[in-house]
């Protein structure tokens, strides 16, 4: 019986360490205290007015904006990785919401964080004089501007502009061509239909009756 008893208080000590060494796993240290819940990369993040893939890294994502190009989204890739130290290979859903303004605020001025002025896309404007870069809604806002404006003075862009045409230049004869299509009629195809209509035509005068003589 003292055996029994002797195992059965081992195997209560055991079972005791072991549970005790699964709560130490589980609980934080002393110092450390709890832990914050990690953010959670969003799959979806609204960049500049358009909607973006998260997963995607900070260059493919500043390329999906409107009125960013290759050169210039490179630009701002490098201007956004020295001003704001923000990496380049992060992925644009696991950024916080402060880094997404930033970022946002680099691509609308991006002259105020060392890209050359060359780069912009709307230099010297008429109104203001000054050099800026548009994106998204303004950037076609800008654009139907710059066209009615050039409409409403009279100028020789403005009225290619208003009837549809290629504005700088290009030649129309083969590309270009707008409204109805006309078709067109093979060599071969001509050259049937010809005799064809002159023998209806000697048939229609042997068949005219013979006028009175006077």
């Amino acid at each position: 019986m003292a055996e029994k008893e002797g195992k059965e208080e081992k195997k209560e000590e055991k079972k005791q360490q072991s549970a005790q060494a699964k709560g130490e796993k589980k609980s934080p240290g002393a110092t450390g205290g709890q832990r914050k819940p990690e953010r959670a990369p969003l799959s979806i993040v609204r960049l500049s007015g358009k909607d973006v893939n998260g997963s995607l890294n900070l260059k493919r994502a500043i390329d999906q904006v409107r009125g960013v190009g290759t050169s210039m989204s490179n630009a701002l890739v490098f201007a956004i990785e020295t001003k704001l130290n923000i990496p380049k290979s992060s992925n644009l859903g696991s950024l916080s919401e402060q880094q997404i303004e930033s970022i946002e605020e680099v691509i609308k001025n991006p002259a105020h964080y060392g890209i050359p002025i060359y780069m912009l896309n709307h230099r010297k404007d008429m109104e203001s004089g000054k050099n800026m870069h548009f994106v998204s809604n303004d950037l076609l806002f800008a654009t139907r501007q710059d066209v009615n404006r050039e409409i409403s003075g009279r100028t020789w862009r403005g009225h290619r502009h208003q009837y549809g045409q290629k504005v700088r230049g290009q030649r129309t004869r083969s590309t270009g061509r707008t409204g109805t299509t006309v078709g067109v009629v093979k060599k071969a195809e001509a050259a049937k239909a010809m005799p064809a209509k002159g023998g209806e035509a000697k048939k229609e005068e042997k068949a005219a009756p013979a006028k009175p003589a006077a």
